[in-house]
């Protein structure tokens, strides 16, 4: 094959970040014990945008208002890698990003044995994130379960495959994009993408923060 000088770039990129916490085990632990002691009606969410399952607690989206230290602690390392990452996708100037003020509604999800999450997106904010605070037991004849799964942005582009389409390289891949989170964890993306959780079959819990982001 004669090279014709092709060059590849990237169109119709979505940005992802992850970070992870250092000696987050302490500040997980602190989390789970409180997340569970209200895990009640008083702190569930009123309104749902889905049918609610027994088998997964979603909260009121009010989390990073409460005043508990452990909260807050959470609260500056999210919202920091979300500012992080707005700051290193965008062509915003140092000062610009400087002056960004973040709001966010934020919540925190429980999980138990067979309990997911469909999938949806986040049409009224700009970035989102999910931090794992307990990923779980992960049974080994259950590879799947609780996968966080990013859906593929580019609908129909898998509608034809073939020997030169169906591996290419990880950036162009045709497929949705899967993680299994470890605690500490923090992933970080724009919120129109479509992401859903797999059904959790560990005989434990599996427990995650999320925060919904728009800037003024």
């Amino acid at each position: 094959m004669v090279s014709a000088g092709i060059r590849i770039s990237s169109a119709f990129a979505v940005p992802f970040a992850e970070a992870r916490l250092p000696a987050c085990e302490r500040l997980n632990r602190e989390l789970e014990a409180l997340f569970l002691a209200r895990e009640t009606d008083e702190y569930r969410n009123p309104t749902p945008t889905h049918i609610p399952q027994q088998e997964m607690f979603e909260s009121r989206f009010n989390l990073f208002r409460w005043p508990d230290a452990c909260v807050q602690e959470l609260r500056t390392f999210m919202l920091n890698c979300v500012a992080q990452t707005v700051a290193e996708a965008s062509e915003l100037q140092p000062t610009e990003a400087a002056g960004l003020q973040i709001h966010n509604h934020t919540w925190f999800h429980v999980t138990r044995y067979a309990g997911s999450f469909v999938a949806h997106n986040h049409p009224l904010a700009s970035w989102s994130a999910v931090y794992c605070v307990r990923a779980g037991e992960r049974p080994a004849d259950r590879p799947e379960s609780g996968i966080l799964r990013f859906l593929d942005t580019r609908s129909g582009a898998n509608g034809y495959l073939d020997i030169a389409n169906r591996r290419l390289r990880s950036t162009y891949a045709l497929k949705s994009r899967e993680v299994r989170l470890e605690e500490g964890q923090v992933i970080v993306f724009p919120s129109f993408v479509f992401h859903e959780v797999s059904p959790f079959y560990g005989r434990d819990t599996r427990i995650t923060v999320a925060t919904n982001c728009w800037f003024t």
